[in-house]
């Protein structure tokens, strides 16, 4: 018990630094971080996650690129007027991909704001909390349709994390317009 107490605070220890690390951060940086968290499945530290493994997003012309920077797209086998797609092609940045795809599990459940997710978005503009409601919706519904079709829950969820990449890019290249119109203001 000793042991698992001691690593309990251990983590907490680790978290208060990365919330401090935060506050030292430029603030286009904390302005994506604040507003990621408006997402299901993405609070404090997955949010830093992210930012960290993306560094500036506006870097991504599309959420196509980020998709393919986190190696969340479909192999591909073509040759002539053959296509042929196959699993994920793995080799972006397989960090960023296990934080979104464990963000992508809570679209399981129907789009809702509970206490936690409420708070979160207090501080976030209207603009950004819209296109996190629009991503429950697709995203929740996107892996009732899969799920009704027969496919495996892995599957599904990386279909899922995909999607959500999407709208992390959304989300993202906003906010750091945000925080650029805000410094020259």
């Amino acid at each position: 018990m000793h042991e698992v107490e001691h690593m309990r605070e251990g983590v907490a220890r680790l978290e208060q630094a990365i919330t401090e690390a935060v506050k030292l951060a430029s603030p286009a940086l904390q302005q994506v971080i604040n507003d990621l968290q408006a997402l299901r499945g993405i609070a404090d530290i997955s949010a830093v996650t992210i930012a960290a493994e993306l560094g500036q997003v506006s870097r991504f012309e599309s959420a196509r690129q980020l998709m393919g920077y986190c190696g969340a797209v479909p192999s591909e086998d073509s040759s002539g007027k053959r296509i042929r797609r196959g699993g994920i092609t793995k080799t972006g940045n397989a960090h960023l991909r296990r934080i979104v795809v464990e963000a992508a599990w809570s679209y399981r459940r129907p789009p809702g704001i509970w206490y936690g997710l409420r708070r979160r978005q207090e501080s976030i503009s209207e603009e950004v909390k819209e296109i996190a409601w629009k991503a429950q919706h697709r995203l929740h519904k996107r892996y009732m349709k899969l799920g009704a079709a027969g496919k495996d829950q892995r599957k599904i969820v990386t279909a899922v994390a995909h999607e959500l990449l999407g709208f992390i890019w959304a989300i993202g290249t906003r906010a750091e317009t945000a925080a650029s119109q805000k410094l020259a203001a």
